[in-house]
């Protein structure tokens, strides 16, 4: 069973007991999170579709930590011309844990 769940501008498709990252959400670590934005349920051959959401499903998760990324950099330069820019970035994220997925 798995189901496709909305979060942060990004889709993203889990199941049971499976670890995704989010873009950072205002929650606390440990506690628990209901993702009611749930596009589409399958579990084998039965298919839910919602248009554009299912009704009354929902993905519990539990938070586990925040944290940043590796870091990525960021290089600009122009040949001849002196022009060089360095910059990192590192985006901030919260892992989910999915629970339970309720169709």
């Amino acid at each position: 069973m798995y189901a496709i769940v909305e979060s942060g501008g990004k889709q993203y498709k889990v199941q049971e007991g499976e670890l995704f990252r989010v873009e950072l959400l205002k929650s606390e670590e440990g506690s628990t999170l209901d993702i009611s934005d749930v596009l589409a349920v399958v579990d084998g051959d039965n298919f839910k579709f919602g248009t554009p959401r299912v009704e009354g499903a929902k993905v519990v998760c539990s938070v586990l930590k925040h944290d940043k990324a590796k870091k990525i950099l960021v290089f600009k330069y122009k040949p001849k011309k002196n022009y060089r820019r360095k910059q990192g970035h590192r985006q901030p994220y919260t892992l989910l844990k999915v629970e339970k997925i309720e169709a």
